[in-house]
């Protein structure tokens, strides 16, 4: 398939399930989805067990699509400019201790406890999984997913300090999961030696660097809207920051994920409210809001289809799910850490943890990049824990988290 049908074809299957979730099922658009996405996915499979072969045609669909390109080198960069353009830089800053540590420590913490707990737990079964390969599946599975997060907070009714922390958290320490995983996957494929001083300077030239340039960038792009009053003009200059700023910042080996998010952030501020008019910003944000709604629809349609072609026979399935409490876990410790040291500087709600612990969600970017390992690493066990943990966040957390948010809020 070429990859013209292959998008006509998965922005199709996006429009007809949006339609049919809305017209009878009414759960969140990405929940409903996936949810969608993945019944009709097992069915197919199901049906080529029996020896009607639809599974032939939608592997051969999904195989053509490279997950790991189409996420983190295409959609990624649109949908994390559309979530921080709508961030409040002056909620962020009231939260920017918990934002920072939750972003920074939150992700090394939990990377750690992930690769140790999961090492112990699969040597205790046999599997021989080195634990460098270990720590890599805790890098990519600890960041919480930005695209999941937004998507659910909208419809969560959140109280807005609440809301800030987690959106903030989301937006950031992706990019710092990723520059995280990008370390320890070079370490475990030989192709470099990395000391620790080299780690934290490389892990600091991604991720403040990355930052700088998003800054400067959004700046320039900034001053330009200033001096322009077309909204065709302003609108494909937010483009052109969003396409060729994350391209750049890829070259110049920054990460691209921060960079966008802080460009974003100051469009979204000082860009909407000192750089355009009103008829703009209206433009702007109607641009923005349905590109964002139209990326999540096809992005989870995909997420939901990845199942014809996840490796399930690797391991017994209950392992996989095994891994499900282990990240729960390390994702109440990588919060309550930073939560507890910054309660001497500041009051948090009784049920934060709680809440944080639960509304992190893991999503697509964990998929894209468990998919990036090359054929050295245990490719094919990484990627089915990461599939089944992902899953089981995005249905079970996703519907249940709103619920939470209300019944802890009214405590």
């Amino acid at each position: 398939m070429d990859g013209l049908n292959v998008t006509s074809g998965l922005v199709t299957l996006a429009g007809v399930f949006a339609y049919i979730n809305y017209r009878f099922f009414r759960l969140p658009t990405t929940v409903g989805l996936m949810l969608i996405s993945l019944v009709i996915s097992i069915v197919i499979l199901f049906l080529g067990k029996m020896g009607i072969h639809f599974d032939v045609l939608a592997v051969d669909m999904v195989q053509t699509i490279d997950f790991d390109e189409t996420l983190m080198h295409g959609m990624l960069s649109f949908l994390l400019f559309a979530g921080a353009l709508h961030i409040n830089i002056n909620n962020l800053g009231q939260q920017k201790y918990v934002i920072t540590f939750l972003a920074t420590f939150g992700v090394l913490i939990s990377t750690v406890i992930i690769g140790c707990t999961s090492y112990w737990v699969l040597y205790m079964i046999g599997a021989d999984i080195p634990f460098i390969y270990c720590l890599v599946f805790g890098s990519l599975i600890s960041p919480t997913d930005p695209i999941s997060v937004m998507s659910i907070l909208k419809t969560a009714g959140a109280p807005k300090s609440l809301e800030t922390k987690i959106a903030g958290e989301s937006l950031f320490n992706d990019g710092v999961g990723v520059v995280v995983f990008l370390i320890l996957s070079g370490i475990a494929a030989g192709g470099q030696e990395i000391g620790i001083l080299d780690a934290l300077g490389l892990f600091f030239q991604e991720a403040i660097g990355g930052a700088v340039f998003g800054f400067w960038a959004g700046y320039i792009t900034f001053l330009m809207l200033r001096g322009v009053d077309n909204y065709q003009v302003e609108v494909l200059l937010t483009l052109g920051l969003v396409m060729g700023g994350y391209s750049l910042a890829s070259a110049l080996h920054l990460s691209a994920p921060i960079a966008i998010v802080v460009a974003g952030l100051l469009i979204g501020n000082h860009g909407r409210m000192l750089g355009m008019s009103e008829k703009t910003r209206d433009h702007l944000d109607n641009f923005w809001e349905l590109l964002d709604e139209i990326l999540n629809a096809v992005l989870f349609v995909l997420i939901g289809l990845e199942i014809l072609i996840i490796p399930f026979h690797t391991y017994p399935l209950w392992v996989a799910f095994g891994m499900i409490p282990i990240v729960l876990s390390a994702r109440f410790v990588s919060v309550s850490i930073p939560v507890m040291i910054l309660r001497f500087r500041r009051e948090f709600s009784p049920n934060v943890i709680k809440i944080l612990t639960w509304g992190g969600l893991r999503g697509g970017i964990s998929v894209a990049l468990a998919l990036s390992l090359t054929a050295e690493a245990p490719r094919d066990a990484i990627l089915t824990f990461t599939y089944v943990v992902v899953v089981f966040s995005i249905l079970v957390q996703g519907l249940t988290v709103g619920h939470l948010i209300k019944a802890e809020s009214s405590s």
